[in-house]
């Protein structure tokens, strides 16, 4: 049997068939998740005929590994140049494909239970109101995923200024529609025809001890209630309960806070004592409740100088969180239990 030399010297198999190491490399990387996913299948059946019992959560590693594909897929494209942001930097395909990962917080760890969906309107703008809580901001993360799956639409957060100076988290909040708390910017997506969700208590709600959990910080003058009246945009309020549970603050470093730029540096049970495990968040069951919307197009755009308007709008909304949080606290069963 005779061979092409030139076949050979190109690593091909008599007949044309090649097996070039990064092919197969490829091929293989391609294959192995897929191979892993019936392989840990026939593992969870196997345990669930043993013990009774779902040891292994295939739902969420399904949304695990289809995440892991649709990132990939997303990062081949943007390095070939075939993508689109709006003027703010919002990549939508971007964002689809990292929320699986918040969707496995929000259905299997904090197994969050939502009411009042159906006030948020499935087109045209609303300027989504919430109280805030945590340490960190995952609960403007979960009402996302909430509004996303319920109407396929992505609500831009406005997040705090202190967050633009991290340089790769600045950059993923801005890809996935997160803009600064400028009210020339949230009138401007309202108009537009966007969601908006803003935390009138900033950092002072995130950064509050546990000890006044559940306590809405003030609302400042009302600057959201100005940016709803000029852009003629309804308010929804929301009701958060279970995000102050999952990293309880119990103190607050000021002098060390400051030092690395930060408006806070909590010491909860765990942080920093634990370390790098001390980040790992509560497993508190979440309730969010969409209350019905407040009306601004009434009053016309002129109406935001009105200070005594604006801030018996901000008194209601404020209110009605408030009262929606005093009832969901009354109606759970325990922190974790909900």
């Amino acid at each position: 049997m005779s061979v092409d030399p030139a076949a050979a010297s190109n690593g091909a198999h008599p007949g044309g068939r090649s097996r070039s190491p990064r092919r197969t490399l490829n091929r293989l990387r391609a294959e192995l998740p897929v191979t892993a996913m019936s392989a840990t299948g026939t593992a969870a059946v196997r345990l669930r005929q043993l013990t009774g019992r779902e040891i292994i959560d295939l739902a969420s590693l399904q949304d695990a590994v289809a995440m892991g594909y649709h990132v990939a897929e997303v990062r081949r494209k943007h390095r070939g140049g075939d993508y689109q942001v709006d003027e703010f930097g919002f990549d939508r395909t971007w964002t689809e494909a990292l929320i699986p990962l918040f969707r496995i917080l929000y259905r299997r760890y904090w197994r969050v239970e939502t009411t009042g969906m159906e006030v948020v309107p499935s087109h045209g703008p609303a300027l989504l109101v919430s109280n805030h809580s945590g340490v960190l901001p995952l609960d403007g993360a979960m009402i996302e995923v909430a509004v996303f799956d319920e109407t396929d639409r992505v609500p831009r957060a406005l997040v705090a200024s202190w967050f633009g100076g991290l340089p790769v988290l600045s950059w993923l909040l801005r890809r996935t529609g997160q803009t600064t708390g400028h009210p020339d910017d949230s009138v401007r997506l309202l108009r537009a025809g966007e969601l908006v969700l803003v935390f009138p208590e900033g950092v002072r709600g995130t950064g509050k001890p546990f000890s006044e959990r559940y306590r809405l910080r003030r609302f400042g003058r009302g600057g959201f209630a100005e940016v709803a009246l000029r852009a003629g945009a309804p308010i929804i309020p929301i009701s958060v309960v279970g995000a102050e549970e999952i990293y309880p603050m119990i103190a607050d470093v000021q002098p060390l806070a400051k030092l690395i730029g930060m408006p806070y540096f909590p010491v909860t049970p765990t942080w920093p004592l634990l370390g790098p495990l001390g980040l790992i968040p509560l497993p508190s069951k979440w309730r969010i409740r969409f209350h019905p919307p407040v009306r601004t197009d009434q009053y016309g755009p002129d109406a935001a100088d009105d200070p005594s308007l604006v801030m018996r709008i901000s008194d209601e909304v404020r209110d009605t969180i408030q009262a929606g949080l005093v009832n969901e606290l009354a109606r759970r069963k325990g922190v974790f239990r909900g």
